[in-house]
């Protein structure tokens, strides 16, 4: 098998994703059902008619691009695909990696929701509104951006944390960690001839040191919910290898917290296993556009939409 699928993360939201599939599929909107009773609130009319900035909060945003991504896995299978038969693995950028695990069965549709509700809510948390600071680094090498990272990160251990949150390929990085050290880590870089460093619109310093407390929230809340292997090997962000073992998935989701999203070398190890063709499943195309930057080799498609499913439909026969 050589198709894979992925799942977006953060950044991807928008007001009205999903509304065609449920819409047009009534198995799609079961799933926006699911999640509003899993919730306790109707998250499906703030996805679906806003107002932007509440569903970009990550309380919000996270259980909502799930729900948008199952939504469209739940659109394909009720016209007869089947995800074990047709995808050889399965990823997900950031909370996306929970999408790809709802969609495979490692947690139920209601556990993945209330899971990244309390995810998003621990991270948001941990860190004081304005102590934390992520920046994108565009345009420089690896080893240039961890040097930045390493002179930036002095001072107390508060204030001392700094690091590569994402590496997203096509030459984006986004650093995080506490603002000032942040903010000085992108003069750094700036200063080695980045094209570009700038500082992010985020809640939180996500993937850094500094969501440790939220770490420990996620490893107690994923020991309280049941646990499948999955349909297909999921690619872990903070491994890049294939699982479907449920205890080292769930182990995964804690580090990934604190842990840097491996993108790059994500699609780098779907090229190197025989993966021709990658789809994004959910809102947006961000990852199709990362993964054509990564390796020009690997077709693209994307699954957000009704016209989306019939077209995938059509592909993967």
């Amino acid at each position: 098998m050589a198709v894979a699928f992925t799942f977006p993360g953060q950044g991807s939201q928008a007001v009205g994703m999903g509304k065609d599939l449920a819409d047009a599929f009534p198995e799609s909107r079961k799933i926006f059902e699911e999640v509003d009773d899993a919730l306790g609130e109707n998250l499906s009319k703030l996805i679906w008619e806003g107002p932007e900035e509440t569903l970009t909060l990550t309380a919000n945003a996270q259980p909502a691009l799930m729900a948008v991504s199952l939504a469209a896995i739940r659109a394909l299978e009720s016209r007869g695909f089947s995800l074990k038969d047709k995808v050889a693995y399965v990823a997900g950028h950031s909370l996306g990696e929970y999408s790809a695990l709802a969609a495979a069965g490692f947690v139920s549709v209601a556990d993945a929701a209330r899971l990244l509700r309390i995810r998003g809510n621990a991270m948001q948390a941990t860190v004081p509104a304005g102590e934390g600071a992520m920046a994108a680094i565009i345009g420089l090498e690896q080893a240039d951006v961890e040097a930045a990272c390493a002179e930036a990160a002095k001072g107390s251990a508060k204030d001392s944390v700094c690091q590569i949150a994402n590496d997203n390929g096509g030459g984006q990085l986004v650093i995080s960690g506490a603002r000032a050290a942040v903010e000085l880590a992108a003069k750094l870089c700036t200063e080695k001839g980045a094209k570009r460093a700038l500082m992010l619109q985020v809640s939180a310093p996500f993937h850094s040191a500094l969501m440790a407390p939220a770490a420990e929230v996620m490893r107690n809340a994923l020991a309280e919910v049941t646990k499948n292997a999955p349909l297909v090997p999921v690619v872990s962000n903070v491994s890049v290898t294939p699982s479907s073992d449920p205890d080292a998935i769930a182990r995964r989701l804690v580090e990934q917290v604190t842990g840097r999203v491996r993108w790059r070398e994500t699609v780098e190890w779907f090229g190197a296993n025989g993966i021709a063709t990658l789809y994004e499943v959910g809102a947006g195309k961000v990852l199709s556009g990362l993964a054509r930057r990564i390796n020009r080799d690997i077709a693209t498609g994307a699954v957000g939409t009704a016209a989306d499913v019939e077209a995938a439909l059509v592909a993967l026969a």
